[in-house]
């Protein structure tokens, strides 16, 4: 970096000279999504801060690898983890975790908003094929590398009181009971449309009552009786004692830039994952299983 700049927005040749880079290059890493940046009347204009800030997080110790924002979707062992890091960490650092949903958090991980983001889609023997699709839908993707956390069983999701209609879904998709669905974007409601697809129905013959914005928010409005079915993660099922019907295995894993990989509160994550108290509480929870966890399985190279 040859010299000190106070603007608060600099161009392309600003940056090529605060970076000690080659002009065209700028051009390239910001027409990529590389350079955090945007076009107004057709130039490009960078904000230093968040220029500084690429900076920064380009660097695996760096100042801001005292702290881990997740995204994407919900799970109970992964927050239940988080909170124990957090304990550990103390104010050694901040570990926050907020549920948006698959896509858009992808979309905010993009953006720069969090360092890893949550995701599943689909059945887990798609998952090569499903994840890494969504993953491409954003040019950042040649940065980026998906790590494994869990494999998790995703089913019907229903009070104990309504158990005897396990035994016909068929029966309780024909009459006019209350259904809570999640929002377009999230894991469960892409199982839940697929599984409607199956079932020869679409959303529009339920009674959906409302929408949940994250799986738990969902298990509660069951819980509560403010509705009878939904659809989620048996860990949920079991956080909040309902009964939980199968449906399939989902593959749950981490999507992040290459450099957050070796953030020490990452691997402080991992590392309280493989623990005999996670172990447990997962097996506790039902549905979990953590072979496999940490271990990095897509990049783009």
């Amino acid at each position: 970096m040859s010299r000190e700049h106070d603007n608060l927005f600099m161009n392309a040749k600003e940056v090529a000279e605060y970076l000690d880079l080659n002009e065209k290059k700028v051009y390239a890493m910001a027409n990529e999504q590389q350079l955090p940046g945007t076009k107004v009347t057709g130039k490009w204009l960078f904000p230093k801060p968040m220029i500084d800030r690429w900076v920064m997080e380009s660097c695996h110790f760096g100042m801001l690898s005292d702290r881990l924002i997740i995204t994407g979707s919900d799970d109970p062992l992964l927050q239940w983890v988080i909170n124990r890091l957090g304990r550990r960490i103390e104010s050694k650092g901040l570990v926050n975790y907020c549920s948006s949903g698959s896509q858009l958090g992808l979309s905010q991980l993009a953006k720069g908003h969090a360092d890893v983001c949550a995701l599943h889609w689909g059945d887990e023997a798609e998952r090569n094929l499903r994840h890494t699709a969504l993953i491409k839908r954003h040019p950042q993707f040649k940065q980026w590398v998906m790590v494994h956390c869990c494999s998790r069983d995703y089913g019907i999701l229903m009070r104990s009181d309504h158990q005897h209609l396990c035994n016909d879904l068929k029966e309780s998709l024909a009459l006019r009971y209350r259904w809570v669905t999640r929002q377009p974007g999230a894991g469960a409601r892409h199982h839940f449309d697929n599984w409607l697809t199956q079932m020869q129905r679409t959303s529009t013959d339920l009674n959906v009552v409302t929408t949940a914005y994250s799986e738990r928010e969902l298990a509660g409005m069951i819980a509560r009786g403010e509705a009878e079915f939904g659809m989620g993660c048996q860990g949920i099922a079991g956080e909040f004692g309902l009964t939980f019907i199968p449906l399939g295995k989902e593959s749950f894993d981490l999507v992040m830039p290459q450099g957050v990989y070796f953030r020490y509160l990452l691997q402080q994550l991992f590392e309280l994952m493989q623990t005999p108290d996670t172990q447990a509480f997962a097996q506790k929870l039902g549905g979990y299983d953590l072979s496999g966890c940490g271990k990095i399985i897509w990049s783009p190279n």
